[in-house]
């Protein structure tokens, strides 16, 4: 017998069902979301979430007519099932398949994409203001925004000022209390007195200018319906606030919402997570060398403090939480303001990491432009995530950090090529540094058994050659070097080819530079990063400086977005991965 499910493509469809029908297909839209997510991997607690709020938006709202954003966007599985991706639902996040976040690209059902969060009420604010101007005052305008996402200051600056408008603009408060990890701060707090009905005075929203109701159980279908139908006919700006259950309908995601926001692949029946095979003496991951490291730094120096917009867990800055409460934040989704707390403490004497995603610190460019590398304070910026992070795609790839912040003064950039490095990098920046510095470090595993070495100094500014050649001169900067460093031993040109881990983008070792220059015909260089403007850039540029000849390679991501996949794939495919350099160096030997 088929489902309920199996006769939906489109919301049209849903359109057709009986209304006490609605709970059965959200108990099916809940089944296929576990059964493709436990064996392919994703984003699940939050599309869990709210199975029945998507389903009650586009059974009462004309999408694609009417516009609905989903912020942030791995609260989307259900509405992608629905809006005509189900049958392809299983290449999510796969290489060619569909994206794991909303793309406006994809479908006609996503209005606007969003990777990261906070953005959707100031797009849809956009979009109902557009329809006001064309005079097309009959399209409905929807945000599904989270209570994580709502703290961030963007969504506040919509908010007021959407609030001083007339537009027709419905944002609905999915309050879950989570994000990733579990919300924090005191518009938190308030939405908890809310629930409790304890909140004093007038609500907020409604001293913003919304029309709000709630809160409302998010699991109710025929309450949610019914709210959204009044919704529908009331003019200006409306707040709903729903209270769902991240991770609803699979207990184990219920009990442990932040290792079920993605929890890898796990048993589709009892939630239960496979156990991957035990590598004997696996290298840590380095967001885990990180957390590590400084708990051990900051035991024995009482000015390190940690901050992290709302990344404690991923960031691996969760261990200093646990053991130094009073010493480590977690902000919120608040990347400015994140870094701006940071310069502040910094002004004041204290030592602040502040590590943030590369993707994500993006948001908070004019904060390290103005409030720390204008005024030189010596904030150490530790980007976890930073080149292709995988099947995130574009949105989450952290391949723009050496490009945007090369250019700024004051700032000093390294990269590590292991763990050792990494920690080496962080026990020197916290020594009395009289600059900012961002370092830079992949998503995943590292390469040494033996980490927890004692701690050496860097200079700042220095390479490390690696491997003395005759002919060609690979530069690398990062982890990649590990991947040459394989590479160069096991080729039979192994002797005409050095390598050298430039470690510093800014400031270059210009001593090294000049040695390798004099010395090889052709130089490489190799970045897992943008190549427009980039670590091969900078070496472009001093070479020209200085009227150098020399043929220089630089491999690097070209000037395209990169989209999903596997990290091995999304290499191949900008051709970084181990075949890709040995035929490029083979080729550079034969000239």
């Amino acid at each position: 017998m088929k489902s309920l499910l199996d006769h939906i493509t489109y919301p049209d469809d849903l359109r057709q069902l009986a209304l006490e029908k609605l709970p059965q297909l959200a108990k099916e839209l809940r089944e296929f979301i576990i059964d493709i997510v436990a064996t392919k991997e994703g984003h699940l607690g939050a599309s869990l979430g709210v199975v029945e709020l998507t389903i009650a938006l586009h059974y009462v709202f004309n999408t694609p007519h009417d516009k609905l954003i989903w912020d942030v966007g791995h609260q989307a599985y259900g509405h992608k099932i629905l809006t005509g991706r189900k049958e392809i639902f299983e290449t999510n996040r796969q290489l060619g398949g569909i994206s794991g976040f909303p793309k406006r690209s994809e479908s006609e059902y996503d209005a606007f994409g969003t990777g990261h969060s906070s953005t959707s009420i100031s797009a849809i604010l956009g979009m109902a203001m557009a329809s006001q101007l064309k005079k097309n005052d009959h399209i409905q305008h929807i945000a599904v925004i989270g209570d994580a996402s709502i703290a961030s200051g963007m969504a506040f600056e919509a908010l007021n000022h959407l609030g001083s408008t007339n537009s027709n603009v419905l944002v609905i408060l999915n309050d879950n209390a989570i994000g990733i990890d579990p919300s924090v701060g005191a518009l938190k707090k308030y939405l908890t007195n809310v629930k409790k009905g304890t909140a004093k005075d007038e609500n907020i929203f409604e001293c913003l200018n919304f029309h709000y109701t709630g809160p409302i159980d998010g699991h109710d279908l025929e309450a949610l319906i019914s709210e959204l139908k009044h919704l529908k006919l009331v003019a200006g700006p409306k707040l709903l606030h729903v209270i769902t259950t991240k991770g609803k309908g699979l207990k184990k995601a219920e009990e442990n919402q932040v290792t079920y926001h993605a929890p890898g692949k796990f048993d589709k029946r009892t939630g239960e997570l496979l156990k991957k095979s035990p590598a004997v003496n696996e290298p840590q991951k380095y967001q885990d060398v990180f957390g590590h490291t400084l708990v051990e730094l900051a035991d024995k120096n009482k000015a390190i403090v940690g901050i992290t917009p709302a990344m404690p867990t991923g960031s691996s800055l969760k261990y200093m939480m646990q053991k130094m409460p009073h010493r480590a934040f977690d902000v919120g989704i608040a990347e400015q303001h994140a870094v701006t707390l940071a310069a502040g403490m910094a002004a004041e004497g204290l030592i602040p990491f502040c590590t943030i995603y590369s993707t994500f610190l993006q948001r908070a460019y004019d904060q390290v432009i103005h409030d720390v590398a204008l005024q030189n304070l010596p904030v150490i910026f530790c980007l976890d995530r930073a080149g292709l992070v995988g099947q995130d795609g574009a949105t989450h790839h952290g391949v723009y950090d050496i490009a945007y912040l090369r250019c700024i003064p004051n700032l000093c950039i390294f990269a590590p090529m292991n763990e050792t490095e990494l920690r080496n990098i962080m026990y020197t920046a916290q020594m009395g540094l009289s600059q900012p510095i961002a370092i830079r470090y992949p998503r995943g595993q590292g390469v040494q058994e033996n980490w927890q070495t004692p701690f050496e100094t860097i200079e700042l500014g220095t390479a490390r050659q690696l491997k003395k050649g005759s002919t060609i001169a690979v530069l690398t900067l990062g982890h990649i070097g590990n991947t040459v460093t394989e590479l160069v031993d096991r080729m039979a040109e192994r002797e005409k080819i050095g390598h050298y881990d430039m470690r510093f983008v800014k400031p270059l070792d210009k001593k090294m530079l000049a040695k390798i220059f004099k010395q090889y015909q052709t130089i490489v260089t190799i970045e897992d990063g943008s190549k427009m403007g980039g670590f091969g850039s900078a070496v472009l540029e001093w070479a020209n400086e200085l009227g150098h000849t020399q043929k220089i390679s630089i491999l690097g991501l070209d000037d395209v977005f990169i989209e999903h996949g596997t990290v091995e794939q999304l290499h191949q495919q900008a051709k970084i991965d181990t075949l890709s350099i040995e035929k490029h160096l083979k080729m550079l030997l034969n000239e």
